[in-house]
């Protein structure tokens, strides 16, 4: 699977799993270093420009998981780490009506979350 498919099959995941009338759905996420699992905050922003919180069932935070831990192996597989070493967690934007994405990636998670 292209780091192409895994970025399409994320913003339908994110489509499907969002809640009706979202026009930007973002999600931060800290992935697991074992790849079991991860923190994650669900927002979206709806056509008021209201900013809300949103929780995804469990099988679509599952689905995220599973997709974010491929993306991140297809990082290591073909060395685009560029000598920084592998992110551990990313922000994802997605515009819903262009369907728009674009991932922001954290390469120090916990120095973060502690802001």
């Amino acid at each position: 699977m292209t780091d192409q498919e895994i970025y399409q099959k994320i913003g339908q995941l994110l489509v499907d799993a969002g809640p009706l009338g979202a026009k930007t759905i973002v999600v931060r996420a800290e992935i697991f270093p074992e790849g079991d699992g991860g923190k994650y905050e669900f927002d979206y922003i709806d056509d008021t420009c209201e900013l809300n919180w949103f929780d995804p069932d469990g099988r679509a935070v599952g689905d995220l998981t599973e997709l974010l831990v491929k993306l991140r192996k297809y990082f290591i597989t073909n060395e685009l780490t560029a000598g920084i070493g592998i992110w551990s967690g990313c922000e994802i934007c997605l515009a819903v009506e262009k369907m728009k994405l674009s991932v922001e990636f954290i390469y120090d998670v916990q120095d973060r979350m502690l802001d």
